[in-house]
């Protein structure tokens, strides 16, 4: 244990630090202070000591040099058990100093102001406080570094219940958090300065520095049993996103797999404006539907493929209501309405529907009535997000590991509109058939490429996914679909580079198609089209999933 005797505090949050300080003075711990940090102890009573009469060196040019002083960093690093240092302190006037209370320049938060400018954000990097953070953390053996409001309350309780000491351990707690605040803060001036400095013809900076914190303990297991795995949550990110949803139900943690699937509904569901309920499996939409509300959308989408969606993630983008959290994991109403529904549009009588079991639900929120109902399902985890259309998510960049690096692209946020489409073939397109390829449109954005996707209305009657052929991707969706596919729409994510895929297409009963477009065999396409007497529209968008 080391007894806290004096220390410095110097703090731009200056959220609880009087209370804090006053909690040390009746420890009998000395003071040390700077500028408005000792002003506002002072004017709350708080025995206070300035740095500069410490240093015997005034604050200069506009608070830029204050505590870069040799008094008070050899106070902070000189090594306690080592005699020439102490020696060397005593002969200089320096003084030990146990604790630095700091936290830094508001960097972030200033830069976040899309009107700032170059001088605002230069004036906001701040350089004695991560030296004073550095200092203490690096001699942590003797020195406590304080750099979030957070730990105020469990010092003075740890200090209260020691005689002022601290542990070694808290310490080194302490120091670790230091080198990751200043680590981040460092690193989001790189990423301030690389866009200010870098490539103006680049929307990506010299150097892509995110910093992550992990949450929690670590999750059961990875992709598979015998591989391990760690949730972690960006720190200053655009939106809070997945990583901080609030989850409201469920014993069971989420795995490393659970995570991957929710993100994908998430992506999926806060695509569309109309109440939408979303089936993700492996990734993958098995169901999806748009409809006037959110039960009936939940009833549609779900019996697109009650084959699939078992152990499934339910996505909604709406606040769930009664309606539709009563039949969520209702094992009755997937025997007496689901069921029979699917099997009577789809012609499949024959695969096996096992259980009604979802994973988990994510949705903006729950009526209470909705919540209770959800809560009777032991086994599902419910998530919240409240932010669930943070307005900056369609900056923030989309990461992709590979080997020794990453590759890093701006999001897939954009969606065709009916007049960008464009109508190649003789026949048109009735206003409900625009309608519902639009719709098959946003959701093969979410399916693996290559992606085909057989559309009902607003409704997924059928999915062909992840397939290197484009062909394959045809059969498996109309195969799925079952009787539904007649007089569907399709989407294609990407172009068909040969009349045989169109053809495909076209045999799986749909009568109009969407596709980007921009094959040099586009007009061999188009020509396939109009002999199999389908609609076909190019979209000018392409949407690869990998």
């Amino acid at each position: 244990m080391k007894k806290v005797q004096r220390a410095l505090i110097s703090v731009s949050d200056k959220t609880g630090i009087v209370e804090f300080a006053r909690a040390l003075v009746e420890m009998g711990v000395e003071i040390l202070s700077t500028g408005g940090t000792r002003r506002k102890l002072e004017e709350a009573g708080v025995p206070v000591r300035a740095v500069e009469s410490y240093t015997g060196f005034p604050e200069i040019m506009d608070h830029r040099v204050v505590t870069l002083h040799p008094r008070v960093h050899g106070g902070l690093l000189a090594v306690r058990d080592n005699d020439e240092h102490m020696a060397e302190a005593q002969e200089l006037g320096i003084e030990m100093i146990d604790m630095v209370v700091v936290n830094l320049y508001p960097f972030q938060q200033t830069v976040a102001d899309p009107e700032v400018t170059i001088e605002e954000a230069i004036e906001n990097i701040d350089i004695g406080g991560p030296t004073m953070v550095r200092s203490a953390a690096k001699n942590h053996k003797y020195v406590a570094i304080v750099c979030k409001v957070d730990f105020y309350d469990d010092i003075i309780a740890e200090m209260q219940a020691n005689d002022g000491c601290l542990s070694l351990a808290t310490r080194q707690k302490l120091a670790l958090e230091a080198f990751a605040h200043t680590g981040q803060y460092d690193a989001a001036i790189v990423d301030y300065l690389s866009r200010q400095y870098g490539n103006p013809d680049s929307d990506f900076p010299v150097y892509f520095a995110p910093w992550y914190e992990k949450l929690g303990t670590d999750l059961r297991y990875g992709e598979n049993p015998h591989q391990r795995a760690a949730l972690y949550a960006r720190i200053g990110g655009v939106e809070p996103g997945l990583a901080r949803a609030e989850k409201l139900h469920g014993e069971r943690e989420l795995s490393f797999n659970n995570y991957l699937d929710v993100a994908a509904a998430l992506e999926a569901a806060r695509d569309f404006d109309d109440p939408t309920a979303i089936v993700i499996k492996h990734l993958n939409p098995c169901g999806a539907a748009s409809a006037p509300t959110l039960r009936q959308a939940l009833e549609d989408a779900w019996s697109g493929d009650p084959i699939s969606s078992f152990g499934g993630i339910f996505g909604f983008n709406r606040i769930v209501d009664a309606e539709t959290a009563e039949i969520i994991g209702n094992k009755e109403f997937l025997r007496e309405v689901i069921e029979p529904r699917y099997r009577a549009e789809s012609g499949d009588e024959e695969s096996t529907i096992i259980s009604a079991f979802p994973e988990c639900v994510v949705a903006p929120g729950y009526e209470p009535a909705a919540l209770e109902l959800l809560k009777q399902h032991k086994n599902l985890r419910v998530l919240r997000l409240h932010e669930f259309w943070h307005p900056d998510r369609e900056v923030d960049l989309d990461m992709k590991r590979i080997a020794g690096g990453l590759v890093v692209q701006t999001p897939d946020v954009e969606s065709v509109l009916p007049d960008e489409l464009k109508v190649v073939t003789e026949k048109q397109p009735t206003p409900e058939q625009i309608e519902s390829l639009l719709f098959a449109d946003r959701i093969a954005k979410h399916v693996k490429s290559n992606a085909i996707v057989l559309v009902q209305g607003t409704r997924l009657v059928g999915c062909g996914a992840g397939q290197m052929s484009r062909i394959d991707s045809c059969l498996i969706a109309a195969r799925k679909a079952g009787k539904r596919a007649e007089g569907s729409v399709l989407a294609s994510d990407a172009m068909f580079p040969a009349p045989d895929g169109l053809e495909a297409a076209a045999a799986t009963g749909a009568v109009a198609i969407i596709q980007p477009g921009g094959s040099r065999a586009d007009d061999e396409v188009i020509a396939a089209a109009n002999k199999a007497g389908v609609v076909m529209v190019f979209s000018g968008m392409r949407h690869f999933l990998h």
